[in-house]
């Protein structure tokens, strides 16, 4: 139920945001401006960089096209059959997540980067024959004008923090990569602006600490219950033995 609401609402913002494609480009002309006057680096240079380095742009373009939803599809579904206490959490952070995205996505609505060739941009998957969206950007499933934040960086850095505190590996901290690399295929195929992850990750963080603080509150209320009901268990048993003598 709650995947069939933030769907239909998905759906709602696209329909919406398709008819709001002026402010999306007016949207994105402003946050460029932004962002060149905090002094981030140019995504087109990086993009024109990776470019360079042989069959990078193709796997940048599967790693964006087939690993965000599958991946935390297998995730979700691994902590509810071996870790469900984390699973509580991790659910509702992640659909929190998608929440707040989803009303950004209505509120602000943004034209990705690839949409300005003048700019010096390339859409990589377009152009590689691997895109998932349709090359008409106000048809199709998909909402194109849903830049702002980026749910590919929010959701692998939500990921990355459950696996990390579901599991107990030495191992575990790698999948610290997994939002990295997916915060470079974002910029790299020209889906996202920096500000459109760094945005995800500041709206992730505090989601995370709050259902995780929720936890500790309620483990810690049933340790100090426990001892008044065993107290409660001795006193009855004691009295119980001495109606019985």
């Amino acid at each position: 139920m709650l995947l069939a609401v933030l769907f239909g609402i998905y759906n709602l913002g696209r329909l919406i945001s398709a008819h709001h494609a002026g402010s999306a480009f007016e949207h994105a002309d402003a946050l460029m401006q932004l962002q060149t006057w905090m002094g981030l680096p140019s995504e087109a240079e990086v993009q024109r960089l990776a470019l360079q380095v042989p069959d990078l742009p193709q796997a940048a373009n599967r790693y964006y096209a087939s690993v965000h939803f599958p991946l935390t599809a297998i995730v979700l579904l691994w902590l509810l059959i071996r870790r469900p206490a984390e699973y509580a959490k991790a659910r509702w952070a992640l659909a929190s997540l998608t929440g707040l995205a989803l009303l950004g996505h209505l509120v602000f609505p943004l034209a990705p980067p690839r949409m300005f060739p003048q700019h010096g941009w390339i859409d990589t998957a377009q152009l590689l024959g691997q895109s998932v969206y349709s090359a008409d950007a106000e048809s199709g499933l998909a909402n194109q004008f849903a830049a702002m934040p980026s749910l590919h960086v929010g959701w692998a850095f939500m990921v990355a923090v459950f696996l990390i505190r579901a599991t107990s590996s030495r191992w575990r901290w790698l999948w610290i990569a997994h939002p990295v690399i997916t915060f470079a295929v974002v910029v790299v195929t020209a889906n996202h602006y920096w500000l459109d992850g760094l945005i995800a990750i500041a709206l992730a963080i505090p989601l995370v600490l709050l259902f995780d603080s929720r936890r500790v509150r309620r483990d810690s209320a049933p340790a100090g219950a426990d001892q008044v009901s065993a107290g409660g268990v001795a006193v009855a048993a004691s009295s119980s033995s001495a109606r019985t003598r």
